[in-house]
């Protein structure tokens, strides 16, 4: 019989089944009112189904993304509210005038809002016109937040900055005005292709040099990608500054989620939704993304599906581009590798590192994306890779697993000592009995929620170390050995273990690593005792990640 979900995503005896439909309802429910501009209490979601709330958290920036992806080009949405002017502006006629502006033709359009050439009026000048959905915008408050961003971002003056001239709202709906630029897009240069590297590298580095100076002015765009970069007269100018946000302010656009960036080119920390971490870093990691595109003539992931492509942004990296470009120069390929890192800590410090990188390029100088300090290398082999959060729905597991390591050790270590030569009992044991746990374990894991992709990774690791386990007992006997003789190597398979889950997950694993293959040598020197040490090593390299993890989970 199915229980209610306990709080704080503990493990219960739902159906498994019904827990992903429950989930798939609530993601459903709040896609829907993202969708109908309706402002989304999303903590509150969280409180009411604490179950979810993990699952929720990592999903919620997929669906926001979905959003601002699926609208339609074949209209412009009205308000969700059914306001007197959605017919006006659905039926919209070119040229037309609006406020002080005439409307010629339309030049764009994207999830936001639609671009327009037009006149000013009062000052008879051309200019562009970015009107933005209102119902994006899921209150005045929203709105209030939007023309205050814009306003600031209105302020950026830079030669490689499209300048923004003027920010305001027209019948209830947001606009910003800015210099026309009689050019093309870095996308419409893309679409025959990647472009020479040289020309690459001096084009992002421009670019790189004029969202360094929006930085300084504590701004950051959020939505860089080859759309918004013109080319006019071969000098790039990045555009759309109007959706940016001032970091370091409490009271930003994201809040309701209106702007997140294009997931082709959004960094992680964009596409889970984690507004809080959304910083110049991202910036870097999109300039990475353009630099790859340009390079490669695909942005680093490509897939069927919005949600999909989200996923892969969180989970996978990127191709290399040189497995794109073979004959691709190494150094360049180190500077998009490193813009494209997915911790922020690990990418360039600022947008002008990562243009005085493409510029020691250019003068066939060393780069620093090529170099690295000892100690540089020695604080990344041991620290956290972005896979290493999916461990905080392991770490009751991993400690559970401890107790039950602990058991058979123990109980190996019994028999040994009532010199039970029988191999039928130590297959019981190792075999039958770890053989069983491991199906328990994967199904309370699957019951904490939706497994990733690299979580299977890890499951099919510790079923090739179960299998190698399994096979000393038939080993033994095929070589005329006793019962446990080739014991040490349980010490040597879990170390290895330990090292590939150091490459996936945390440098820190090296050192449970390190300990239990010290572990097996004991156990060579000591056989009476060996299962003993391998129990009480293995039992602690399992259960003190295991308590770290559930710990930061609940603190979560």
């Amino acid at each position: 019989m199915a229980v209610e979900p306990a709080p704080d995503g503990e493990l219960t005896d739902s159906d498994p089944s019904e827990r992903d439909r429950q989930l798939a309802d609530v993601l459903s429910g709040l896609a829907d009112e993202v969708a109908a501009g309706r402002e989304v209490d999303f903590p509150a979601i969280c409180q009411r189904h604490p179950d979810l709330a993990s699952d929720l958290q990592r999903l919620w920036g997929a669906v926001l993304v979905t959003d601002i992806a699926g609208v339609g080009s074949e209209q412009l949405p009205g308000d969700a509210s059914g306001d007197s002017t959605t017919s006006r502006w659905q039926r919209l006629k070119l040229p037309t005038t609006i406020g002080d502006y005439e409307l010629l033709e339309e030049i764009g359009r994207g999830g936001m809002g639609v671009v327009f050439r037009a006149k000013q009026i009062s000052l008879a000048r051309p200019v562009a016109v970015k009107m933005i959905l209102r119902g994006r915008l899921a209150s005045d408050l929203d709105m209030q937040r939007f023309l205050s961003e814009a306003s600031s971002t209105a302020r950026l003056q830079h030669p490689h900055i499209v300048p923004v001239y003027e920010v305001g709202d027209i019948e209830g709906r947001p606009f910003f005005s800015m210099k026309l630029i009689n050019g093309v897009t870095l996308a419409d240069r893309l679409s025959d292709g990647p472009i020479p590297e040289r020309e690459a590298a001096e084009l992002i580095a421009v670019t790189a040099r004029a969202i360094a100076f929006a930085h300084r002015q504590g701004v950051v765009h959020r939505d860089i990608k080859p759309s918004n970069i013109l080319i006019d007269d071969s000098t790039p100018m990045i555009s759309d500054f109007g959706l940016a946000k001032r970091f370091g302010v409490e009271n930003d656009l994201t809040r309701s989620g209106v702007v997140l960036g294009t997931p082709s080119y959004m960094s992680p920390e964009q596409a889970s939704g984690r507004r809080d971490d959304v910083g110049p870093a991202s910036d870097i990691y999109s300039l990475g993304c353009v630099l790859y595109h340009a390079l490669t003539g695909r942005p680093p992931l490509v897939a069927e599906s919005v949600m999909e492509l989200v996923m892969l942004v969180l989970e996978q990296d990127p191709m290399p581009p040189r497995a794109l470009r073979p004959r691709l120069d190494r150094d360049l390929e180190m500077i998009v590798v490193r813009c494209l890192q997915k911790p922020p800590d690990l990418r360039y410090e600022t947008a002008d590192d990562l243009a005085d990188d493409l510029e020691a390029f250019l003068r066939d100088e060393r780069v620093a994306a090529a170099s690295g300090r000892f100690n540089q290398v020695v604080a990344r082999l041991f620290r956290e890779t972005h896979h290493a959060t999916v461990l905080e729905k392991w770490g009751v597991l991993w400690m559970w697993h401890a107790l039950v390591l602990l058991v058979a050790s123990l109980l190996t270590w019994g028999l040994e000592f009532q010199e039970v030569s029988n191999r039928t009992a130590y297959i019981a044991v190792w075999v039958v009995g770890l053989g069983a746990w491991a199906a328990v374990f994967w199904k309370l894991r699957q019951r904490i929620g939706p497994v990733t992709f690299v979580e299977r990774q890890v499951a099919h690791v510790w079923g090739s170390s179960m299998i190698s386990i399994a096979m000393l007992f038939p080993l033994e006997w095929w070589l005329g050995l006793d019962a446990l003789s080739l014991s040490p190597l349980l010490g040597v398979i879990t170390a290895g273990v330990f090292i590939i889950k150091a490459g996936m997950f945390s440098g820190a694993f090296y050192v449970q690593a390190a300990a239990l293959l010290i572990s097996a040598v004991v156990m060579a020197i000591l056989p009476r005792h060996a299962h003993l040490v391998f129990g009480i090593v293995a039992a602690a390299c399992f259960f003190v990640p295991g308590y770290q993890y559930q710990r930061r989970r609940r603190r979560r």
